[in-house]
């Protein structure tokens, strides 16, 4: 092996061993404890934590017994250092481990329980309205 080949299997080797981004995303609900989904996949149960590969649009929907539901659209924000070009010397040349960390929370509202009664009677309402139709 000559000394160029040995020299660019040590480099190729550097380069392998250098520079690394770590991407989390945090989820806290209150009140804790609530199912969490990222696109249509169970993460867990709130709080939560979960690494991520692209910056994009992430559905989020938040579950919990006897709260509303919560579905929504999130993005986390791009840090300079995964730009295009800048991200080669992050992940790649420079010998340092980048934490990018998002921090998403949100506050369930209680389900409103609804009215048997207002029910009975809305449902007869739509039946006089459907049976005039005809």
């Amino acid at each position: 092996m000559n000394k160029y080949t040995r020299v660019t299997l040590a480099a190729i080797c550097f380069l392998c061993i250098c520079g690394c981004v770590e991407r989390l995303i945090t989820i806290t609900t209150q009140p804790p404890g609530a199912r969490v989904w990222l696109n249509d996949q169970e993460i867990g149960a709130s709080p939560v934590t979960v690494p991520f590969t692209w910056y994009g649009q992430y559905d989020v929907a938040v579950r919990k017994e006897g709260f509303q539901t919560i579905k929504t659209m999130r993005e986390p924000n791009v840090p300079v250092y995964q730009w295009p070009v800048l991200d080669f010397f992050t992940e790649c040349i420079l010998p340092f481990e980048f934490v990018d960390s998002h921090h998403w929370h949100f506050d369930l509202s209680q389900e409103e329980q609804a009215d048997p009664n207002a029910l009975a009677e809305r449902a007869s309402n739509l039946r006089r309205q459907a049976a005039g139709q005809n």
